[in-house]
């Protein structure tokens, strides 16, 4: 799947059911060796759309649980020390 065809998409915790942001909106963490995304960077939105400097939801790319034509759905376990 090419990076332009996952812009655009709504990003929905399915724990949640809570809609984070757009993939447009995010930024991505990358993998230099072999160009794999590993990670979603979202960031924290407050109130009327401003940005909180530094607050960002990191989403592992293992927590993407389904990727439609409209929507990328992903469980964040509650804490990431008890996945084993």
């Amino acid at each position: 799947m090419r990076l332009s065809e996952l812009s655009g998409k709504e990003i929905v915790d399915v724990k949640r059911a809570e809609r984070l942001g757009v993939l447009g909106q995010t930024d991505l963490e990358i993998n230099e060796k072999n160009g794999q995304i590993q990670a979603l960077l979202i960031p924290s939105l407050k109130w009327f759309g401003f940005k909180r400097q530094g607050d960002e939801i990191r989403v592992s790319w293992q927590h993407i649980r389904k990727i439609g034509n409209d929507m990328i759905i992903i469980d964040i376990p509650e804490n990431d020390d008890q996945q084993e």
